[in-house]
């Protein structure tokens, strides 16, 4: 029996746990599917390959990401990839898992597809039913951004263009889901070149001001 186009190659989708920091809580965007499958089900924004318009799975997670939330992001990392005959009603599906890391001032540039509605969740506990095998592949996407915090890796494209140390510390806590000591971080992050401080710019309030500080041009988290 000669099997169809369509059963000899799966499905290539890519999928994008989108991350911010509001309110010192890691959120992720998560978009209420408008058709089938899994119509008004809650799950990452995510898309299939285009092979006419898509010269990578990369190409395929920008494209997806800027169509459904209207903002292209400074960074795209893949997280891992989820294959399977059982994970898509439509059929056998490979997915490359991607998350993106979105500055808090520009979530309000976030607009979404006209036809889903968008939600900020919780990373950690998200408050909806993920449909598909969604919920295991923020678990991972979540992970893998905490090893890397973890590492001493710095998420500054969390922030704002400027940040104080507090704001750093604070994006950490959210990521890693726990409190940091304040003296241990601040030797942690001493002189890294990363951080660069802003000659006489502080931020004043009811405390001592707060030295302002930006990302070193070219910064890659």
């Amino acid at each position: 029996m000669c099997m169809t186009i369509k059963e000899l190659f799966p499905l290539v989708l890519t999928d994008i746990a989108l991350f911010t920091v509001e309110e010192r809580q890691l959120k992720v965007l998560l978009v209420q599917r408008k058709d089938a499958p899994a119509a008004g089900q809650w799950a990452l924004p995510g898309g299939i390959l285009k092979p006419d318009i898509d010269r990578s799975l990369e190409d395929t997670a920008t494209r997806v990401l800027r169509s459904k939330t209207g903002v292209a992001v400074p960074h795209l990392e893949q997280v891992a990839t989820f294959s399977g005959p059982d994970r898509d009603p439509r059929g056998w599906s490979v997915s490359a898992l991607y998350y993106a890391l979105l500055p808090r001032d520009r979530i309000g540039a976030v607009t979404g597809d006209k036809t889903e509605a968008i939600a900020w969740c919780d990373a950690h506990k998200p408050g909806h039913r993920c449909a598909f095998d969604h919920a295991l592949l923020l678990r991972t996407a979540v992970i893998r951004l905490q090893d890397k915090v973890a590492r001493s890796a710095l998420p500054l494209h969390l922030l704002a263009s400027q940040f104080t140390l507090t704001d750093l510390q604070q994006a950490c806590e959210a990521i890693l889901g726990r409190e940091l000591d304040k003296s241990v971080f601040r030797r942690r992050i001493k002189d890294d070149p990363a951080l660069i401080p802003l000659a006489g710019e502080f931020l004043r309030g009811p405390q001592r001001p707060a030295q302002l500080y930006q990302a070193r041009a070219g910064f890659t988290f």
